[in-house]
């Protein structure tokens, strides 16, 4: 069945409130982890996964950086206006560019108190740091975000600006104020890349101390950066899949990863959550464009780097082997001389949908009726049942503050 036809209502399941996990515990590499392969279930601590991956396994990370994309603005009537920073205005090439931008910047953003904001009144906010002011203009509504212009009148980057200006923006289902420990624990030790509006969750989990027992036993570690999006908490509120539109990521990959991701193909690869799936798996489908457009001379070389929703269930027929396809994605960024791959993806893993690259995924226990559960159940099956009923039985903590879970599936 095409997932288009699935009901959301068949990945639902009862998530008590005390089972979401409000705080990170003390230690990161000290959260539950349920290893999940062949139908059976055993029960460890993130401390020890290297015990469970293969030697000469391949670890993607999503090197993603959270960034303070809240900002309050105190009206000079009192109230406050709230602007959420989801991604830069189409002008920029991509969310690094736009990050780097001095003085101004146009950015889609959701606002909150949007009716009490008069058009044509400008919004300021002090920044204390540099002793100047942040001021925001509204520029036009679209049909599922604002456009504002922020303007600081500086060199410093609006990266700079956020991280002075702004606040983390927790998860909706975390009903509480952030804390100062927020600005570090929601975010994880390998983060580089500023742009996500939500952490690569399944990466909190990960220290120094596991990235050293993970290089004793030979198990590589690699870095793609998705910029996750607040779509990512956007609930399924459609009865069927198909009436259900994904939210649009930005991915950046090396052509180095990219090179190190061919030689690894016949080893485990394992995504280390969601995002870096999305992306690894995004590359299969850009390049399997990129060797059809090899094959049609008037559009040879110009592959689109995106991928939409519903893309590999339409291109099924094409279906090319994982090497011909990265090979092919390889070529052409040769032939162009580039050295980063920077697009976007809209794909959306759900039952139905074969791997192409990776082998096991590591993950937090995501939402009833979430596409992310969607994308579990995909890789193994009614298995997710089965998993996230001994998680609810034996005290697992759920969502982006707990515990997780590495499930091997056969590709």
């Amino acid at each position: 069945m095409h997932p288009k036809h699935l009901s959301i209502k068949n990945f639902s399941y009862h998530l008590p409130e005390e089972k979401i996990a409000f705080h990170p515990l003390a230690e990161r590499d000290s959260s539950k982890l349920l290893v999940y392969q062949n139908g059976n279930i055993q029960e460890s601590i993130y401390r020890n996964i290297a015990e469970y991956i293969p030697a000469g396994s391949l670890l993607v990370f999503n090197n993603t950086k959270v960034v303070e994309a809240r900002l309050l603005f105190h009206k000079p009537s009192g109230g406050v206006i709230e602007i959420f920073c989801l991604e830069p205005h189409e002008q920029y090439a991509d969310i690094t560019t736009a990050m780097l931008q001095p003085k101004n910047v146009l950015w889609k953003c959701l606002i909150g108190g949007a009716s009490k904001w008069k058009r044509g009144q400008v919004l300021e906010k002090k920044i204390d740091l540099t002793n100047s002011i942040l001021q925001c203009h509204f520029i036009e509504r679209k049909t599922d975000c604002f456009v504002v212009e922020l303007s600081w009148g500086s060199s410093l980057s609006f990266a700079e600006i956020l991280h002075q200006a702004g606040a983390i923006p927790l998860p909706p289902y975390i009903k509480r104020d952030v804390e100062e420990s927020d600005t570090e624990r929601y975010q994880t030790v390998y983060a580089k890349q500023n742009g996500s509006v939500a952490a690569p969750t399944a990466g909190l989990h990960f220290t120094s101390e596991i990235f050293n027992r993970l290089k004793e036993k030979n198990i590589q570690t690699g870095f793609v950066t998705l910029h996750v999006g607040a779509g990512t908490f956007k609930p399924v509120n459609a009865a069927i899949m198909e009436n259900h539109e994904m939210h649009a990521e930005y991915i950046d990959v090396t052509i180095e990863f990219i090179e190190n991701l061919i030689l690894n193909l016949n080893n485990t690869i394992v995504a280390v959550g969601t995002t870096s799936l999305r992306t690894i798996e995004s590359l299969y489908w850009m390049g399997l464009k990129q060797s059809v457009a090899n094959n049609q001379e008037s559009t040879a070389g110009n592959p689109e780097l995106c991928v939409s929703q519903w893309e590999p269930y339409e291109n099924a027929d094409k279906n090319i082997s994982a090497v011909d396809a990265l090979n092919a994605l390889l070529n052409w960024m040769k032939k162009n001389k580039l050295k980063r791959l920077v697009g976007k993806t809209q794909i959306l893993i759900a039952p139905g949908y074969k791997p192409r690259i990776a082998n096991a995924l590591i993950t937090n226990f995501h939402q009833p009726q979430s596409t992310l559960l969607l994308l579990v159940s995909a890789l193994i099956g009614e298995g997710w049942k089965s998993v996230y009923e001994f998680a609810l039985e034996n005290n697992y903590r759920f969502l982006s503050y707990g515990d997780g879970n590495l499930l091997f599936f056969n590709r």
